[in-house]
């Protein structure tokens, strides 16, 4: 069972979470708050983004790359491929 099948309910209690500061960031704007307050809004946003890749990234490790139950070293490698694939992506 794929991890993020498993953690189902944590990751989108996370996902909506996110959700709800995009929201309030959105109306902020729509409000014509000032600088400093959107600027904690996008913060916000940037870590709770962060902290979701955080633990999705550490599951992946323990689940497809550190894992003592994979025995075949080209899962492992497919597992480590897929990580420094979207850790290029996500450090443009």
């Amino acid at each position: 069972m794929s991890h993020t099948i498993r953690d189902k309910a944590k990751l989108l209690a996370r996902v909506r979470r996110i959700q709800g500061q995009v929201q309030a960031l959105e109306r902020a704007l729509e409000a014509g708050k000032g600088c400093a307050e959107i600027l904690h809004q996008i913060a916000a946003v940037r870590g709770a983004t962060s902290g979701l890749m955080t633990v999705v990234l550490e599951e992946h490790v323990r689940a497809h790359i550190a894992d003592p139950a994979i025995t075949s070293a080209a899962e492992r490698t497919q597992g480590a491929d897929e990580l420094i694939e979207v850790l290029r992506s996500y450090l443009k």
